[in-house]
């Protein structure tokens, strides 16, 4: 099975085990979307990463079947982002593909992802099946089609956060879901018993003790009256490099655990995000949405 998404090099792909601070750093300048679509009745994947460099933002959009096959890709460099506006023509089984987008008003964060004053819209057939950002009536004029409510599902993400002891970030656990503040608080510099906290919205949702003994494991939160099993691997903090990281996925699939006891839970990739695949063919049969979070630590 291909590693997913489509657009990763192997750098990309497992990046629970850097062995690198360089690694690390590339790692942690990207944001990755996935979204299931359909067009002429036919359901197809997309993927959306957004990426920053020393030379600028980047742009990767790839298109790919419930198969597992790579439909096709844009990938748009920094160098040619620079514009900021443009489109790609393609043509996929007889029908055409196109990818447009004008960040020339965007307003980013300290992240790669475009918080507003843009747009991103793939259409086959000039009909949009993905329309992304806040500047919907210029896509559509672009596109030159009539508004329409996209079918798209919004299916997973992930997403880079560091810092010392606090890791905040933005999140929706759920397509079209409100936004929450998460917070995940560890220290594992000072303390001698280091404890793992997770808060949504400043409320405490769990906390881990003794996690030297339970530096991997799985526990069920509630956020907006939807069952979220939180997964957490931190064993790099505690006993591995130290420019690694430790990772968490927020998955609202109810069979989440029943997946992973068929899993080793004590594997070091076992949360790679290829293995994000198995999480996706689950979503692909409605049961949820998955947040995997990589966690660095500033130097």
């Amino acid at each position: 099975m291909r590693d997913f998404p489509s657009c990763f090099g192997e750098s990309g792909v497992q990046v629970a085990d850097s062995s690198s601070s360089s690694t690390a750093k590339a790692a942690q300048n990207l944001v990755t979307c996935v979204y299931q679509c359909k067009f002429h009745g036919r359901s197809c994947l997309i993927t959306v990463t957004w990426t920053k460099s020393l030379m600028g933002q980047g742009l990767c959009v790839a298109i790919d079947d419930l198969a597992n096959q790579c439909l096709c890709k844009v990938d748009i460099k920094p160098w040619l982002f620079s514009k900021r506006k443009g489109s790609k023509n393609l043509e996929v089984d007889s029908s055409k593909v196109d990818i447009y987008w004008d960040l020339s008003n965007a307003r980013f964060g300290s992240g790669p992802e475009p918080l507003d004053g843009f747009y991103l819209a793939v259409a086959f057939d000039q009909e949009t099946v993905l329309l992304l950002g806040d500047l919907k009536r210029e896509a559509y004029k672009k596109v030159d089609s009539a508004p329409v409510n996209s079918n798209a599902i919004f299916i997973a993400k992930r997403e880079h956060i560091f810092g010392k002891k606090l890791y905040g970030v933005k999140a929706q656990f759920c397509d079209k879901g409100q936004m929450h503040d998460v917070t995940i608080e560890c220290d594992t510099f000072d303390a001698k018993d280091p404890c793992l906290i997770i808060r949504i919205d400043s409320k405490t949702v769990m906390q881990v003790k003794r996690l030297k003994w339970k530096f991997r494991g799985n526990h069920t939160i509630l956020v907006d009256g939807l069952p979220v099993e939180v997964f957490w691997d931190v064993h790099n903090w505690l006993f591995g490099n130290a420019n690694g990281n430790a990772v968490f996925m927020f998955q609202t699939c109810l069979s989440a655990e029943k997946l992973w006891a068929s899993q080793s839970i004590f594997d070091p990739s076992v949360l790679t995000w290829s293995y994000s695949q198995k999480f996706r063919d689950h979503q692909l049969q409605g049961l949820g949405f998955s947040l995997i979070l990589y966690a660095w630590k500033n130097e």
